[in-house]
Parts: C-alpha cells; structure tokens; sequence
C-alpha cells in the first residue's frame, strides 16, 4: 500500500537558476471616448436600430504627441516580447538570467523616455484641449476633459521581476494528497509553459530564416528582389536568441546556433546582393538549417 505520509516526488525540468518571471505593465490614456449624441444621430439618419453604430471622438483630435506616446508603448511592448518567451496567460514572460542585464537595462532606458515624453504632453495638456475644440468641432465637450492632474495618473510604466518557482514549492498548511494534486497540477502547467516558452524561439528562428530564404530566391524572376540590411542581421539576431534562451540545455537548440554562425561567417548584405555565387550558397545553407528544424506547428 501507497504510503501517503511520505512527500510525492514530482519530477520536472528546473530552471529556477537560468530564468525568471518578468511582467511589463503600461498604461496609457486613450484619448477616446464614445460620443451618445453622435451615435443616435447616426443611427436615426440611417434608420437603423439603436446599438448598431458607435461614434468615438478622439478627444484631442489629431494630437501628434499623445500619438507618439502610444507608438512608443506599442513599440516598448514588441521589444518586451523580443527580449523574453511566453510563460503565461497572464503577461508574464519567461527572461534568461543570461539576458537579465541588457534587458533591465533597455526597459529602464524605455521607461526614461516614456516618462519625459509623458510629462512633456501633460505640461502641454491644457494648451491641446483649447485646441481640440477647433480640431473636432460640433463634438467637443468640455466635461469630457480631465483634469491634468488626473490625465497624469493614466500613464504609468513598471517592470516586476518575479523568481520561476520550482515544481514542490508549495509552502501551504494542506494535507499531504492535496498537496500531491498541487504538485502534480503545476508540474504538468510547468511542462507545458516550459514547451511553448522554447517552441517560441523556435518558431521565431523558422520565420527570420525562411523570410530569408524567401528573398534570395531570385529563381524565376526577371529583377533582383531588394532586401534591407537587416535581413541578414535578424538571423544574427537568432543565434543569440537560441544560445541566450537556451536555458534547458537543448543540444539540438545550441547545434543550430552553431549552424547559423557557421553559414553566416563573412556574409554581408551588401555581398549577398553583389555575388550571385555567395546568394546561392548561403540560402542552400538557410534551408538546410530550416530542414533540421523541429517540428513545430508553423
């Protein structure tokens, strides 16, 4: 008979020491809001019934500045999302302790810029709402606008950084089955985050390398496709991504790191576009390289 007194051992993959939980949290105002009036009328004038069309007025009408902020935290969320791997549903990111330094370092140099572009559109808040009037006309209304000391509130940048906790850390006063089933429920959700976490850098490697191949095949066509510079620094870009975010170990991921370095030794891009012979070869290479790729839902 099973002797329940003695703690279950849940085996798992840890890498509590090689990675750690980050979650970027931002909050910018919208500037939008739905305009009633205007809905109904719009509704009436095409006899349709209410509920069918939504005005929403941008309040301060084409205001370049507050645009900027809201690009820039679109662009602030992309570069989150290249620096890490997916872990939960929650916005939580799996980071590479390898990778902690650079990526503390560039989200505090984003928030630095946030903050003063923030603070030059709050200081400029009064003077764009004097101006939203002759922007969106007949739509403004005063009582939409908050006050500035309230629109400053709407804007905020954090980083939290959490530990990955290991399979049996589960500190809580339970019987022992119970916490059989909590080890077990969260070795299963760890395994399964742990797979997608690296099928994302694998997924990410097959697009920049077939995006590559993709644009040195000029097999059929009468003009030479024109590429950036940066085609050839992306799949760089990868051989870092798959030697950093290797935090299991994975000898297949650091072969393909070797394999790319390998194929990518003394290629440019102005080369790449002057040597028809050196095109040839380094996409033979990329396909190669994306041949033994694992399978992956792509």
């Amino acid at each position: 008979m099973e002797n329940l007194n003695v703690a279950p051992e849940i085996v798992a993959p840890s890498i509590g020491s090689s990675a750690m939980l980050v979650e970027l949290k931002i909050s910018c105002w919208t500037g939008r809001k739905k305009d009633k009036a205007a809905s109904r009328e719009v509704t009436d004038q095409n006899y349709a019934d209410t509920g069918t069309a939504s005005v929403n007025k941008m309040l301060l009408g084409n205001c370049d500045e507050l645009r900027a902020i809201q690009k820039f935290v679109a662009n602030a969320r992309n570069e989150n999302y290249s620096m890490t791997m997916p872990w939960s549903d929650l916005g939580q990111r799996l980071l590479p302790t390898a990778h902690s330094f650079k990526y503390t370092e560039q989200m505090t140099a984003l928030k630095s810029e946030f903050d003063r572009m923030v603070s030059q559109f709050c200081n400029n808040y009064t003077w764009e709402v004097s101006r939203a009037q002759a922007r969106i006309g007949n739509l403004f209304v005063r009582e939409d606008y908050p006050s500035e000391e309230t629109i400053r509130s709407k804007f905020s940048f954090m980083v939290d950084i959490l530990p990955v906790a290991d399979v049996g850390d589960f500190r809580t006063d339970i019987g022992q089955e119970q916490q059989r089933v909590l080890c077990e429920g969260y070795r299963d959700y760890y395994s399964r985050q742990l797979v997608s976490a690296m099928d994302d850098v694998w997924q990410r490697t097959y697009k920049a390398l077939a995006n590559m191949s993709d644009r040195l095949d000029y097999s059929g066509d009468d003009k030479k496709k024109i590429f950036r510079d940066s085609l050839v620094d992306n799949v760089i870009d990868m051989v870092e991504l798959l030697t950093v975010c290797n935090i299991t170990k994975d000898s297949q991921m650091s072969m393909m790191a070797l394999k790319l370095e390998d194929a990518l030794r003394g290629v440019t891009p102005d080369g790449l576009r002057e040597s028809e012979s050196l095109r040839v070869e380094t996409k033979r290479r990329v396909d190669d390289a994306i041949k033994s790729l694992p399978s992956l839902d792509m």
